[in-house]
């Protein structure tokens, strides 16, 4: 693909490896329901150019099981260092990306998939970094699939898990206790759309806990991406290591592996079409991470996504559907760079670099698109 040079082939078959301030429980209550009524401009159009486009989606080869396996805790990696890039040709747009990516200030990843060639590019693809509420994609997939199954209902009502004071690391998981009962349906749009954690634990405590998850990841053939505690235990036990110098096996992933499950998601490898919708429509009401992916995109680029924030960390992953219609998954993690504002920066200039590179993304009927 002309004016795309990529760092890393791949194809989208074989291509594997928080955050809200809750006021009261009648607040999430309310703003669930009202986030159902009433999305905001955009959510629709990216629905149903979704389902336009994927109505009759051709059959994907499904990837050979992986047997599920305990996952023991992993060792806090000690600081490393990074192996450098190879450099890339100068002038090139890998070039430009690597730059743009340079980890000098901090530890960056980034993997890109274009849905319609399965071809993609990736720079620090492979190293892993901290999930923060990115995993939440994989939460609510998790959950979907149980839907599928006739394990759960959308309507079936699950407490919210809201957070027990405690000390730092001084239990294996932190303590919750019960609050008010929704549905998996308001759930589900709290922990995408607002990034909920209570909402999340909820649904984490109906599928079992964080294995559940990293089971699903491996029946998916996905690798490369694992949890190992809820949303509560993450916050309360954040800030132990700086994840700009140090790399944490648990509770993380590789850019490369979020990118895989993007894609598997929106070819419909692993859900109905109906749960799929549930899942791409709530990432496309996503009302946090204003300054990250979409604050350099054009105004008529259809953008679903889902953020992540922890200490010292940043990420924004999900679609992008540029105006030719072509549909790009994309997944940026950024740590270090001074803060966040220096990471939110960082991931909108990535953002727009990669969209740009498209052949036609900023035109609409032979008209050039105005970036702002």
């Amino acid at each position: 693909m002309r004016g795309f040079l990529l760092t890393n082939l791949y194809t989208s078959p074989g291509y594997t490896t928080f955050v809200m301030d809750t006021v009261t429980q009648r607040f999430l209550a309310l703003a669930a329901v009202l986030a159902l009524i009433a999305p905001p401009a955009g959510a629709q159009e990216f629905e149903q150019s979704f389902d336009k486009a994927f109505a009759h989606p051709a059959p994907a080869p499904q990837p050979a099981p992986v047997a599920p396996s305990p996952v023991a805790p992993s060792p806090v990696a000690p600081p490393m260092a990074l192996p450098p890039l190879a450099a890339p040709p100068a002038g090139s747009f890998e070039a430009r990306l690597a730059s743009l990516a340079d980890a000098s200030r901090g530890r960056i990843g980034v993997a890109a998939v274009d849905m319609s060639t399965g071809k993609g590019i990736s720079v620090m693809g492979d190293q892993p970094f901290p999930l923060a509420s990115t995993i939440k994609v994989a939460i609510v997939a998790t959950f979907l699939e149980g839907v599928d199954q006739g394990r759960y209902r959308l309507s079936d009502r699950y407490a919210l898990k809201m957070p027990i004071p405690s000390r730092k690391f001084s239990s294996a998981v932190a303590p919750v206790r019960s609050g008010a009962a929704l549905s998996g349906e308001e759930l589900i749009e709290l922990a995408i759309t607002r990034s909920d954690n209570h909402a999340t634990d909820a649904l984490l405590g109906a599928i079992g806990g964080p294995q559940a998850v990293t089971r699903w990841l491996r029946r998916a053939g996905i690798g490369g991406m694992r949890l190992d505690h809820d949303i509560a235990t993450l916050v309360r036990d954040d800030g132990a290591i700086d994840p700009a110098t140090t790399i944490e096996l648990r509770d993380s992933t590789t850019p490369q592996a979020m990118a895989s499950l993007l894609t598997g998601l929106y070819e419909g490898r692993w859900l109905s079409a109906d749960s799929r919708n549930v899942l791409l429509g709530a990432m496309s009401r996503c009302r946090t991470g204003i300054h990250r992916m979409r604050a350099l995109l054009p105004e008529d680029a259809i953008i679903g996504h889902k953020t992540g924030t922890l200490s010292g960390t940043s990420s924004d992953v999900g679609f992008i559907r540029t105006a030719d219609g072509r549909t790009l998954a994309l997944a940026i993690y950024v740590t270090g760079q001074g803060g966040r504002p220096g990471r939110e920066s960082r991931i909108a200039t990535i953002a727009r670099a990669v969209y740009e590179s498209y052949p036609g993304a900023n035109r609409r009927d032979g008209q050039q698109v105005s970036l702002r």
